[in-house]
């Protein structure tokens, strides 16, 4: 697939609502290891009020429009810190974009890239953190550094680069949240906000590749 146009952007949006909804349980295990406990209930009810929105849009000419949706509905409808940076992840990047009916994967690579840094603007994170953006990074990079045009083969590489991100945060001290406070008693745990990540590229790839 070389160009993502409203339909499959809509139904690769919808396929990641639904792997985080069913990823939950594994979101909330991780994150009660040294957070809250919370960041699967509140990704999923995210996610579920998002994929609502999306399921009732009308037809779209627009594919940031999708985007800005679901970034929108998360932010109102989770709260608290991941509500602001997971719906920047989608969000961010739509801002000063000028319609486009369909993107390739130059335009989603930028995308990805203006919402890195607009989530690094709003949480105030950067990669060594142990937050999202230690597998957001990676996996915008990958991305950006790809020179084809096919969404699965360029999806592929930014999902391994956020797995890789995630297991890098088992060896790092948070600077955030919770597990600031563990210090080195979160050192081996995952992060659950880049494991969130991962999964949503992971779901991306995987809708994609169907569709092919």
């Amino acid at each position: 697939m070389t160009t993502l146009d409203c339909a499959a952007a809509r139904g690769m949006l919808l396929a990641c609502a639904e792997k985080i909804i069913e990823s939950k349980p594994l979101l909330t295990e991780i994150d009660s290891r040294i957070g809250d406990g919370d960041h699967g209930i509140g990704m999923a009810v995210g996610m579920q009020k998002a994929k609502d929105r999306l399921e009732k849009m009308e037809a779209c000419s627009n594919v940031y429009e999708l985007f800005q949706e679901m970034g929108k509905t998360m932010l109102m409808s989770m709260g608290g810190a991941s509500g602001v940076i997971f719906g920047t992840m989608f969000l961010g990047g739509t801002k000063g974009k000028e319609p486009l009916p369909a993107l390739g994967c130059r335009d989603f690579a930028g995308l990805m890239a203006d919402s890195l840094e607009a989530v690094r603007i709003r949480g105030k994170a950067s990669a060594g953190d142990k937050t999202m953006v230690d597998a957001l990074e990676p996996a915008v990079r990958a991305m950006e550094t790809y020179g084809g045009d096919d969404f699965v083969e360029m999806l592929s590489l930014a999902e391994a680069a956020a797995a890789e991100g995630v297991e890098a945060t088992k060896n790092l001290i948070a600077k955030f949240g919770r597990a600031k406070s563990l210090m080195e008693r979160a050192l081996g745990f995952q992060d659950a906000g880049a494991t969130s990540v991962w999964i949503i590229f992971g779901a991306m790839r995987a809708y994609l590749a169907a569709m092919s």
